[in-house]
C-alpha cells in the first residue's frame, strides 16, 4: 500500500490555517476588492470631514471634534465592509458559480470555511483600522488614547467575527449572484444612515435611533467611537454594545451552519 494511502488526514487547525491563507491570497490578488475594502473607508472619512469641517459636535452631553466623531464611526464601516459586504457578495458568487461545490470535494467542512474566512476578515479589518487611525492622526489630528487600545482591539475582532457570521447567514437566503450586491447594499446603507455612521445622533429622529438600536451596526459604531472619545475614562469597553454585536454574530452563525449550501441555490 502506498505512503499516500497511509497519510494521516490534515488536522483541523491545519485546514483552518490553509483556508485562512487562501482567503488572504484571494483578497490580495483581487484589485477591485482591495480598492473598495481599503480605500473606500478612507474616501468616506475625507469626504465627510471635508463637507462637515472640523468643528465640534455634541455627543452624549459633551463636545468632540467632527473628525474624531467620523474616525470613530468610519472604522466601524471599514470593519463591516471587510467582514460583511465583500464576503456576502463573494460567498454568494462562489456558491452560484460552482466554486464552493468544487472546494467541497477537497473536502473541507463549513466550520473550516467560516473560521478561515473570519480570521482573514479580522486581519483585513485590523489593516483598515490602522490605516484610518493613521489618516485621522496625520490629516485631522485625531488621537487614540493608549488606555483604550485594548477595547478597540476587542471591538475590531468581535465585530469582524460577528459580521462574517452574519454574511454567511444572510448569503444563504440570496438565490443568485446578481442579487447579492443589491441585497447587501439594501441592508447596510439604510443602517449606516440611521446608526450615526454618516450623521450624528442629534440630527437623527429618535424613532429611527430606536430602530437602529435593534441592529448591530449602531452598537459596533458606538463601541468603536468609545475608544476615540476624549471623554472616555478607564479602558473604554462598551459592554452592552459588544454583547449585542456578539448576540447577532451567534445568531448569524447558527443560521449559517443550518442553511449553509455548497451547491447553487438557483439550480
Amino acid at each position: 500500500m502506498s505512503a499516500t494511502a497511509h497519510a494521516a488526514p490534515r488536522p483541523l487547525g491545519g485546514l483552518v490555517l490553509h483556508q485562512f491563507r487562501y482567503e488572504l491570497l484571494a483578497f490580495w490578488r483581487n484589485p477591485q476588492a482591495r480598492f473598495f475594502t481599503l480605500a473606500l473607508p478612507v474616501i468616506f472619512l475625507v469626504l465627510l470631514s471635508s463637507v462637515f469641517g472640523n468643528d465640534t459636535t455634541r455627543i452624549g452631553g459633551h463636545v468632540v471634534k467632527q473628525s474624531t466623531y467620523y474616525v470613530g464611526h468610519i472604522v466601524a464601516l471599514g470593519v463591516i465592509s471587510a467582514s460583511f459586504v465583500n464576503l456576502m457578495i463573494a460567498i454568494t458568487t462562489q456558491r452560484e458559480s460552482g466554486i464552493l461545490k468544487r472546494r467541497r470535494a477537497a473536502p473541507i467542512s463549513a466550520w473550516v470555511l467560516i473560521t478561515g474566512r473570519a480570521l482573514s476578515s479580522v486581519v483585513i479589518s485590523v489593516a483598515i483600522v490602522v490605516l484610518l487611525i493613521v489618516v485621522g492622526r496625520l490629516a485631522y489630528g485625531v488621537s487614540l488614547p493608549g488606555h483604550t487600545l485594548p477595547a478597540l482591539a476587542v471591538a475590531v475582532v468581535l465585530g469582524s467575527a460577528a459580521f462574517c457570521a452574519l454574511a454567511f447567514g444572510l448569503a444563504s437566503f440570496v438565490a443568485s449572484a446578481d442579487a447579492a450586491q443589491p441585497v447587501t447594499q439594501a441592508v447596510v446603507l439604510p443602517l449606516y444612515f440611521i446608526s450615526g455612521i454618516f450623521i450624528p445622533d442629534k440630527n437623527i429622529p429618535g424613532w429611527l435611533i430606536d430602530v437602529a438600536d435593534v441592529f448591530p451596526v449602531r452598537h459596533l459604531a458606538k463601541a468603536m467611537f468609545t475608544s476615540f472619545d476624549p471623554a472616555t475614562h478607564g479602558v473604554g469597553f462598551s459592554g452592552r454594545d459588544l454583547l449585542v454585536v456578539a448576540g447577532w454574530g451567534v445568531a448569524g452563525l447558527v443560521v449559517a451552519l443550518w442553511r449553509f449550501s455548497w451547491v447553487p441555490r438557483s439550480k
